[in-house]
């Protein structure tokens, strides 16, 4: 139970920042247990929670269980606080904004996009899905063999034709089509085809429910504790490109709605929760 009450806690802190805190802002970082941070103006101590204010007139608040808060740092300056709208908005990775050379990071920028556009997944879940498998790092090798941005086995690599999983917009035309087809598997479930593209197919197989059940409840009973931290941190990636792009944060519900064994359709997959049929 409290690792379910865990995982919760951490979605709606993410959405609780995305919705109500600025572009950038001077102060600290809480920095979480799970590798999170969050940036605030000041906070105080309420019982067993932390509250972080999170906009300077003290209107906006996050209370977080002190318990979770592993220590707390100086907040660089914002990237984004550099920026002007335009620019801003024509950033579809809050993660990528950490690559040294900004032309490559626009590069990639645009391959994330490219191949997102022709499978008809949002940028968003593409790209933190490559934050996930490998941190953005092109050259990145599982101690499993898996390759390049999105993590590409040598035998998946070949079945979807890359011949070099370390060519990053071969590896993410690659890796991006094959999302696609696990979402069209799974009747674009976004928590089975995530857990499918980290664990396979058949282990995923295994785990189907006999019936409908709430995907946080069927996240934390995934059997493999890597698929089941890999999973909750892409939602969590989710919400922050976001709140960094200063975009409305997509609904939970959205999100994750019901695990059910059913039948696939086709279509194409946003994280709006809409499924557009062909």
């Amino acid at each position: 139970m409290r690792a379910l009450i865990s995982f919760r806690l951490q979605l709606g802190v993410l959405l609780t920042l995305a919705i109500a805190a600025p572009a950038s802002f001077a102060g600290e970082n809480a920095v979480l247990r799970n590798g999170f941070s969050i940036r605030h103006e000041r906070r105080e101590i309420v019982g067993e929670l932390t509250r972080l204010y999170v906009s300077a007139d003290g209107s906006s608040f996050v209370d977080v269980p002190t318990a979770e808060i592993e220590h707390f740092e100086a907040a660089p300056a914002s990237p984004a606080s550099r920026l002007s709208a335009s620019e801003k908005k024509s950033i579809s990775s809050p993660f990528i904004r950490n690559t040294p050379n900004g032309a490559t990071a626009l590069r990639l920028d645009e391959v994330v996009n490219s191949a997102s556009g022709r499978y008809r997944l949002d940028p968003d879940l593409v790209n933190s899905v490559i934050k996930a498998e490998s941190g953005f790092n092109a050259r990145a090798v599982s101690p499993k063999g898996a390759q390049g941005l999105m993590q590409l086995m040598p035998g998946t690599a070949s079945t979807l034709g890359v011949p070099n999983a370390f060519d990053p917009q071969a590896n993410v035309e690659g890796g991006t089509k094959y999302l696609r087809e696990l979402l069209e598997r799974y009747d674009f479930d976004l928590v089975k085809a995530l857990a499918a593209y980290n664990a396979g197919a058949v282990a995923v197989a295994r785990w189907l429910p006999p019936k409908s059940m709430d995907a946080d409840i069927w996240i934390e009973n995934i059997p493999y504790t890597e698929t089941r931290g890999y999973v909750q941190h892409i939602f969590e990636h989710i919400v922050a490109f976001a709140y960094v792009r200063d975009a409305e944060p997509p609904r939970l519900d959205a999100l994750m709605p019901a695990v059910e064994p059913r039948l696939p359709s086709y279509g194409s997959f946003t994280l709006d929760g809409k499924l557009h049929n062909k």
